[in-house]
């Protein structure tokens, strides 16, 4: 295992990596934590700006190209952002059950899944685990 064929890549692939490693962290963390606390809201927006950033910077990666230079995991980067406001708006709102929802879809649609395809080989974090 090393980190580079990560931190030798192209533009904002690092950032992308990073803030996603960071965010799957702090979930597992969110979901094994006392839930309406000050800590969970405090990591909570945390996780919240690490997605957006998760989001953002997979505009900029142009690695899988289908559609010029996207590819279908880019509707994740517009797909996440509106969801993370929604969630938002459920939890100020005290609609926990819809908050809960949106997050665990989140984490699962964003990290967790599209994370799994990242290890195909090819891929840079493929390398990254496995080696060249």
């Amino acid at each position: 295992m090393s980190l580079a064929p990560l931190l030798e890549a192209p533009g904002t692939i690092p950032l992308h990596a990073f803030a996603a490693m960071a965010a799957f962290a702090l979930g597992i963390v969110q979901f094994a934590a006392p839930k309406g606390t000050l800590p969970h809201r405090t990591i909570g927006w945390i996780w919240v700006l690490l997605m957006f950033a998760v989001a953002v910077s997979g505009f900029w990666i142009h690695e899988i190209r289908m559609f010029g230079p996207f590819s279908p995991i880019h509707l994740l980067s517009i797909f996440t952002p509106i969801m993370l406001v929604f969630a938002v708006l459920h939890a100020r709102r005290h609609n926990v059950g819809a908050h809960k929802k949106a997050m665990i879809s989140i984490f699962f649609g964003a990290l967790v899944v599209a994370g799994v395809f990242t290890f195909l080989p090819g891929r840079i974090m493929h390398a990254v685990v496995f080696g060249p």
